[in-house]
């Protein structure tokens, strides 16, 4: 596909994905204008527009956004320039409300789209996709610097789209999409930066509370749900609709920043609304997920919720599950032992859409925790492909 100009607007190749419980818009980095082939104003210019961000009333209605922080989602993938690899990903969160796109961390969700989008974008030789099967495709995602490995169902030579495999979060069944998350610790440091896995954490005006600060998957910042007078069965309507909560856990998330050392100053929190995530723990409870689907107690190991760009995620951010998976398998963590403590591979955390299990193997590397990978299943579709247009001047 070619990228042509009308009197007034410029058409873009673009493909439209979900991926997880996401979706957003992903661009062949090669079909992009050229000035925003390379980071910088004209990409986030062009990204914001197509999305139809910043808009001050919250609705993103004139672009692709859907006004949610799993909706407000940029992909964009090329040929990879990484030994053993095959496509580079690049993940860019569209702010809903202010005029900025969020490079610092991955999306975990759209990272089970990126194969089968490499797939249908020509990324991959044919000569690597078998007739029938599982195709392999190594990602290396840029913005975090790790290996992400997608097994791709392929039937008949094709990516198959369509299954059986029901996630929680998503309403129709899809193909499972097993997601490998390579060392997801980050690899300029310990994956608990404090190198503590609990940490007492001093948020002025709001209290003192414990935390366990993990980088595995994304940065996030685990809290204890009784300390801050919750259940871990919340749903979205009980956390989103009360603006006094949502500056408490702002106010938490960015102090915890700050004591991770992902920012030198409480004011840039601001402009990192992606990372850190912030998430709240508790002891298995029976309660009725946001489809009204009874989850027992006994269904799950530990109850999680956790918030994404300043909100209460309807189900859970596929990075923030690899650092479940990763605290949940490290004895003393306060997601250990939320879920009963011990050594564990895997466990099985409910959230407010469902239940979840992810498997993680940690073990001590000198004085550090390291995990090797994390596993996941997810699903992906696509949803619409052609082009999105963005008025001349966002790219002129």
């Amino acid at each position: 596909m070619t990228r042509t100009v009308s009197a007034s607007q410029v058409k873009v190749p673009a493909t439209y994905m979900r991926g997880g419980t996401s979706k957003g818009v992903f661009f062949n980095l090669e079909d992009l204008p050229p000035a925003a082939q390379v980071p910088g104003e004209a990409r986030d210019r062009l990204l914001l527009r197509v999305i139809g961000s910043p808009d001050p009333y919250g609705k993103q209605i004139d672009g692709m956004g859907g006004a949610t922080s799993s909706t407000s989602k940029t992909v964009i993938v090329s040929k990879s320039e990484h030994a053993d690899h095959d496509v580079d990903y690049l993940f860019g969160q569209v702010s809903i409300d202010q005029p900025f796109v969020d490079w610092s961390g991955n999306c975990g969700n759209l990272s089970a789209a990126v194969g089968p989008f490499a797939i249908h974008a020509g990324l991959i030789a044919k000569e690597r996709l078998p007739e029938n099967g599982i195709a392999t495709v190594r990602v290396w995602q840029v913005n975090i610097g790790k290996t992400i490995v997608v097994h791709v169902p392929i039937v008949k030579g094709q990516v198959q789209e369509t299954g059986a495999f029901e996630l929680d979060g998503v309403t129709f069944p899809a193909a499972e999409i097993q997601v490998d998350f390579m060392d997801p610790a980050d690899g300029e440091g310990s994956m608990f930066p404090t190198g503590n896995v609990v940490d007492t954490l001093e948020v002025p005006g709001v209290g003192t509370f414990s935390a366990t600060l993990i980088n595995a998957g994304i940065p996030t910042i685990f809290i204890d749900a009784e300390a801050i007078g919750f259940t871990g069965t919340e749903l979205q309507d009980d956390i989103n609709n009360d603006e006094q909560t949502l500056a408490m856990f702002e106010q938490i998330r960015a102090y915890g920043a700050l004591k991770m050392g992902l920012i030198k100053r409480l004011e840039a929190a601001q402009s990192r609304q992606h990372t850190p995530k912030i998430a709240f723990v508790a002891e298995p409870k029976t309660y009725v997920s946001s489809s009204g689907k009874p989850i027992a107690a006994g269904d799950v190991d530990v109850l999680v919720r956790a918030l994404s760009m300043g909100k209460l995620h309807h189900a859970m951010m596929g990075t923030a599950a690899v650092a479940i998976a990763s605290a949940a398998c490290v004895p003393g963590t306060l997601v250990n032992i939320a879920a009963g403590g011990g050594e564990r591979e895997s466990v099985t955390f409910g959230h407010p859409s469902g239940t979840l299990k992810v498997g993680a193997k940690a073990r001590v590397v000198g004085q550090d925790w390291v995990v090797e990978k994390a596993i996941m299943s997810r699903s992906a579709r696509i949803l619409m492909e052609g082009f999105v247009r963005v008025p001349a001047e966002v790219v002129a």
